[in-house]
């Protein structure tokens, strides 16, 4: 399991790395640190803004989608788009999610990296994420994560835990 965590861990950086040169070439960001890992990409915001604007290619999605605990249906209803569009993205090799979509896909990125550092496991940071939750007024976090407000009240959430603040 942690040989397939660093796998993965090391094919999300080398297509985000591959994505920010397509995005300096484009004269969209200029001189980024050339060994930008994926944490190191959440603390950036002015580059998640200008990738954002530019897209996230379904190439960069594909990994995310791995490394979250989240389904295709998940996926789709996040997104507001059904489960073919999804398919019919997946089978074109230079699809790029508009802005709506790419922020939501890295929202739900930052969530689930967090989520993974402070829980043991994807599989125990899902079932916080479809447990009812107290301190949300009993409301599933991953009901919270379909707007920017609710990600924002699970990321605080996530931190309460991460500071032994229980509710």
């Amino acid at each position: 399991m942690v040989e397939l965590a660093e796998k993965n861990e090391v094919q999300i950086n080398k297509a985000l790395n591959t994505y920010l040169r397509k995005l300096e070439k484009n004269g969209v960001v200029r001189a980024y640190s050339k060994d930008v890992t994926y944490n190191k990409f959440f603390a950036d915001k002015m580059l998640i803004v200008k990738s954002i604007k530019s897209g996230i290619p379904y190439t960069l999605f594909k990994l995310i989608k791995e490394i979250t605990p989240f389904t295709e249906n998940d996926w789709a209803t996040f997104l507001d788009i059904s489960t073919k569009s999804l398919q019919r993205y997946k089978k074109e090799s230079d699809y790029v999610f508009k802005p709506i979509h790419s922020e939501k896909i890295i929202e739900l990125a930052e969530v689930t990296n967090l989520g993974k550092d402070i829980f043991d496991s994807t599989e125990q940071f899902y079932a916080w994420l479809n447990a009812s939750s107290l301190a949300l007024g009993n409301i599933k976090p991953i009901e919270l994560l379909k707007d920017s407000y609710g990600k924002e009240i699970v990321i605080n959430e996530l931190n309460r835990i991460d500071q032994g603040i229980f509710v």
